[in-house]
């Protein structure tokens, strides 16, 4: 029997970063992924304000900048027959936090990992899945794991966070179930090549509307991460179309983009993810805390989820790092924390529900192809909308800062 002092299950944003900031604390911790490596394309891939603001409190801030990443500084609607209506300028907000950084996030985890790495109490185990939780007692005190080889083992710990996702398995088998709400739609991902005349970093993002579908394109080195949102029944339209039929609805979609849309092979190249939008009542059961998507589901809408799911960590890893030190965490620890991360999730979740109604259910019922003017109009006209926007997406209510514990100096590089 192996022992750690705390587990977390997940090697996503948030498993990743609370693996960091309790090793910062000295505590014994042990993150478990299922996967060999970070390399999973179109999950994602925005840094938020907050989160930059983190990594600088834990002195990684230069590593951080020098990762391939564009940024992204507003977002605008288009508007028939005159210039897009910017909906958020980050701009606006005060330097060096106004902007939101668009990068892979393989390559985020991978800078987390190596941060981590130099902790001695930290360990990270690739290719360990998490199949069920081990109690005592009435207490979760550990989980069964299964390793690549298909060899099974057990991992005892103070306590066991569940980071793994909005399919958690650690949720499911601690008999948590979340409250779910409605999604008008669900989202394909693909991509389309850039030309070498397209090199350069992105400044924002412009969605394309039309009656039932709406297209995103988010910015790479050498190509487009392309979304397609389609009401949740599109599915079975979308393979009766087939491919030409799908690269005929993006080349009318975006017109500019016309010209690689040959570059979708096949409708394999299409990545479907279920969006969901759900919250647990309660998050945690003795011995076991849920954050992030495990906790709360989020919806696409904003881009906010995995800082939202980063804020939770570094709320975990302040909460709860002196009684792991202890060797004990009391349930009453672990409800602190929900307590402190569930009005920001309600908030975020509030105001997803209401873009839902107000903007995507219209278009994705074909009553509406593109935003409602009077969301256009305060937007264009209310000062107050364009300076208050721009910060709720870019920190969010109530953002954490890093625990004095987990604090280090700036690492500067040396010459050359």
């Amino acid at each position: 029997m192996e022992t750690t002092g705390c587990v977390v299950v997940g090697g996503g944003p948030a498993g990743m970063m609370l693996g960091l900031l309790l090793a910062r604390a000295g505590v014994r911790v042990t993150v478990l992924e299922k996967h060999a490596d970070f390399f999973r394309d179109f999950r994602g891939d925005t840094v938020h304000a907050s989160t930059i603001r983190l990594i600088d409190e834990l002195g990684l801030g230069e590593e951080f900048r020098r990762l391939p990443q564009s940024r992204l500084t507003n977002v605008a609607f288009p508007v028939p027959g005159g210039p897009p209506v910017t909906m958020g300028n980050f701009d606006a907000l005060p330097a060096p936090y106004n902007y939101v950084a668009m990068m892979p996030q393989w390559d985020f985890l991978n800078f987390l990992a190596a941060a981590a790495a130099q902790e001695p109490s930290f360990e990270l185990r690739m290719n360990h899945t998490a199949k069920a939780l081990v109690r005592n007692g009435g207490r979760v005190t550990g989980v069964h794991y299964v390793n690549a080889d298909g060899a099974g083992g057990e991992l005892r710990a103070d306590v066991v966070i569940a980071t793994d996702g909005r399919h958690s398995t650690l949720r499911r088998e601690a008999g948590l179930a979340p409250k779910e709400y409605p999604v008008p739609f669900d989202t394909w991902w693909f991509r389309l090549p850039r030309h070498a005349s397209e090199q350069g970093a992105v400044a924002g993002i412009v969605p394309a509307f039309g009656r039932g579908e709406a297209l995103l394109a988010l910015y790479r080195n050498d190509y487009f991460q392309m979304a397609y949102l389609a009401p949740k029944a599109a599915g079975a339209r979308i393979r009766a179309e087939g491919v030409e039929g799908f690269r005929r609805r993006i080349a009318a979609l975006r017109p500019d983009l016309a010209d690689r849309v040959d570059a979708i092979v096949s409708l394999e190249d299409l990545h479907w993810l279920d969006v969901r939008l759900d919250r647990l009542r309660e998050w945690h059961i003795n011995g076991l805390l849920c954050i992030g998507d495990a906790a709360h589901a989020m919806s696409p809408a904003g881009g906010v989820g995995i800082n939202l799911a980063i804020q939770d960590a570094v709320a975990a890893a302040a909460g709860l790092a002196p009684a792991l030190l202890r060797g004990r965490v009391p349930r009453a620890d672990l409800a602190k924390v929900q307590r402190r991360r569930r009005l920001p999730t309600v908030v975020v979740q509030t105001a997803q529900r209401m873009m839902h109604k107000v903007l995507f259910e219209p278009i994705m019922t074909g009553k509406r192809s593109g935003a409602p003017a009077a969301l256009l109009f305060l937007a264009g006209h209310i000062p107050a909308v364009g300076r208050v926007l721009p910060r709720f997406i870019a920190f969010g209510p109530r953002p954490e800062h890093a625990p004095a514990f987990a604090r280090r100096a700036p690492q500067h590089s040396g010459p050359g």
